[in-house]
């Protein structure tokens, strides 16, 4: 395995997913808010929303290529394959799902069965550096909150270029820290991120401004960012409120210590938003056609 993280990963998210997916359902991600008060809103819809959001976002900016019943799309950081199953359900799309977790990859695998959908999507553990694939084998490769498990984030990118047809679409959300244009990390910050990396075995994060150099650097055209903080953070204080129900609370409880150090970390992404060290950052770009 090319990610030296790779096995604390499978560990996390293997101890955690079956406990997620009961409280929350099959989207492993943050949820848009928007404008919108938090608690008017289901959060499963916030989840749902945040992928059309990203969709309608990559179309506007001129990089996204219709999806349709022979579009192939790379899922990297599957989960237990939400987005793969809204993108088959709403465009008939194909996709294949990469994930570090053989639990994830099992329960995506049967989800689809239920759904119809495995003729149209497929799920495998496998490592986001080393993509089992040839060269230009996608239309799209969408990266929803996996890029800050990457421990090598030019490579993580410049596997993603490869992988792309001609005219194909990069779609990347991420967590980020703060631009650095203010000023470097301070002591107080630098600590704040080294406990979410021990928490969520992140190797590091990067700015919004730095993986947007990389993909111009790795060569995709249009490259376009946005900060998209404030319309995600409420995210966490609902997941904070979820986490205080006592079902939750045995839930977590009985996964292991895996995931009560997850839950630990709650609080540390809510105040990291509203500090402004975490950034939630999005990015668009496409392959130059040959």
């Amino acid at each position: 395995m090319t990610n030296p993280f790779g096995q604390q990963i499978q560990d996390f998210y293997d101890a955690s997913t079956e406990l997620w997916e009961e409280v929350w359902g099959e989207h492993l991600h943050h949820g848009y808010y928007g404008d919108r008060p938090p608690r008017r809103l289901n959060r499963r819809q916030a989840q749902i929303d945040l992928i059309d959001r990203l969709l309608d976002w990559v179309h506007a900016t001129g990089n996204g290529t219709s999806l349709n019943e022979q579009s192939q799309v790379l899922d990297v950081g599957c989960g237990v394959g939400g987005s793969s199953l809204h993108l088959w359900q709403n465009l008939r799309c194909r996709a294949t799902g990469i994930t570090l977790s053989p639990v994830q990859a099992r329960r995506a695998s049967e989800r689809s069965q239920q759904a119809g959908a495995s003729g149209s999507l497929g799920f495998l553990v496998a490592d986001a550096l080393e993509v089992p694939f040839s060269d230009a084998t996608f239309d799209w490769v969408w990266s929803l909150e996996s890029g800050e498990h990457m421990p090598d984030k030019t490579r993580f990118l410049d596997e993603c270029y490869r992988l792309l047809k001609p005219g194909g679409t990069l779609m990347l959300a991420t967590w980020c820290h703060r631009p650095l244009d203010s000023g470097r990390l301070s002591a107080t910050e630098v600590e704040h991120l080294r406990q979410l990396y021990q928490i969520y075995h992140l190797p590091y994060v990067i700015s919004l401004p730095e993986y947007e150099a990389i993909a111009q650097g790795i060569g995709f055209e249009n490259v376009q960012t946005e900060d998209w903080s404030p319309a995600v953070a409420p995210f966490w204080d609902v997941v904070l409120e979820s986490a205080l129900d006592p079902k939750v609370i045995l839930g977590v409880l009985l996964s292991g210590w895996e995931t009560i150090q997850g839950a630990f970390a709650i609080n540390l992404m809510r105040e990291g938003y509203q500090s402004g060290l975490i950034r939630y950052g999005v990015l668009c770009g496409r392959k130059p056609h040959a």
